[in-house]
């Protein structure tokens, strides 16, 4: 890429950044800290929205979800879908990473960090507990989140639905054999209610609503103007929603964070260890195999995030909701939006370091406008 079209490129993205872009990382910060106070001041009001849940699965954040998906999900022409192969490099490092390289790592750091540096500042009949729900944190990886992970690394989107669409596949055999061969348990209770219901409500419930509502845009004269149109007012509802996402989150867990905050942080750091090892190893690899830069964005986010229902709801059914692995679980919760966002800000901000490697498209090539 030459130093005028790279230049071009970033001026183009800052002219793209709202107020929101522009400082989402102090919105994030306060709604945070607004989730976790108000969590703490109205702790009722909290736990009665936490109820509102199927198969462990809140409704009001599932809402929100498609609040921030729909808008991304209205850019996928499926009838592209068929040119994804062109991608198949970064298909078999995001399978790699997630599949090959995430359970086990997630695995090495819990017993490293929990298991033998952190075991005195842990209560001791706990630990193999902590350990497990790290585990099963990691075993899979994010359906619904991480359309939005994508969006704000300028991902291609058709590649990002058939990456998510794979992991969906194969999450259904190798969920249980993987969790149960680094747990050591001979049989795991899949609760196969919240991950059908998960595929349902956040890939095929979405994408048949902006499939619809696509095609009806694009009736006529002026479709594409009318699409783009209604992108942009979507955009803001799309980050607010994921703001209100956060303030959620951390409400519910006010109390306990509070409560503590030691074994909060303690949990935390090997989860994120974690996902910056893998997104950097999945980035990496994307960038040795000259993957462009618009599939090596949505590679290296899908495979760091976790699905953390799944996660939840199977500790939940394993341990018990008083359990250490519940609690662990729950971190991966709070820390993954943030996290997240930082692994977004470095993908972005190396783009013209990725791209410096001879034979990788440039942004425009990969992801032509329109």
């Amino acid at each position: 890429m030459s130093v005028q079209c790279e230049t071009t490129a970033k001026q183009s993205a800052g002219a793209d950044m709202g107020l929101f872009e522009r400082y989402l990382s102090l919105w994030v910060a306060l709604c945070i800290i607004a989730g976790i106070g108000l969590g703490h001041l109205i702790p009722q009001a909290f736990q009665n929205i936490a109820k509102l849940e199927v198969a462990q699965i809140n409704l009001p954040v599932a809402m929100l979800i498609w609040l921030m998906i729909i808008p991304m999900l209205l850019k996928i022409d499926l009838k592209a879908l068929k040119d994804v192969g062109e991608h198949w490099r970064g298909i078999g490092v995001t399978l790699f990473v997630n599949w090959g390289v995430k359970p086990f790592s997630m695995a090495l750091l819990g017993w490293l960090f929990v298991g033998y540096l952190f075991r005195g500042w842990l209560p001791e009949e706990q630990i193999d507990s902590y350990i497990a729900g790290l585990i099963l944190l990691a075993a899979a990886p994010c359906t619904a989140m991480v359309f939005v992970w994508s969006n704000l690394s300028r991902g291609e989107p058709h590649f990002t639905l058939t990456q998510v669409a794979l992991n969906d596949v194969i999450m259904v055999f190798a969920f249980a054999p993987i969790v149960a061969l680094l747990l050591g348990i001979s049989s795991i209770v899949v609760p196969w209610d919240t991950l059908l219901l998960s595929v349902l409500l956040y890939i095929v419930v979405p994408l048949i609503i902006a499939n619809l509502w696509r095609r009806l845009l694009l009736i006529g004269n002026n479709g594409q103007q009318r699409l783009d149109r209604t992108l942009k007012t979507l955009h803001p509802w799309s980050l607010g929603a994921l703001l209100a996402t956060l303030v959620l989150l951390f409400g519910f867990q006010g109390e306990q964070i509070l409560r503590q905050p030691l074994i909060i942080l303690l949990l935390a750091v090997p989860i994120l260890i974690q996902v910056l090892f893998n997104s950097g190893l999945a980035y990496l690899l994307n960038r040795a195999v000259k993957s462009p830069h618009c599939v090596a964005g949505p590679s290296a986010l899908i495979g760091a995030s976790n699905f953390f229902e799944l996660a939840v709801a199977t500790a939940i059914a394993l341990f018990g909701f008083e359990s250490g692995a519940a609690l662990a679980t729950v971190v991966g919760v709070l820390i993954e939006v943030p996290v997240m966002l930082f692994a977004v800000r470095v993908v972005n901000s190396t783009v013209g370091w990725y791209e410096q490697r001879e034979g990788i498209q440039s942004y425009d090539e990969c992801c032509p406008p329109g």
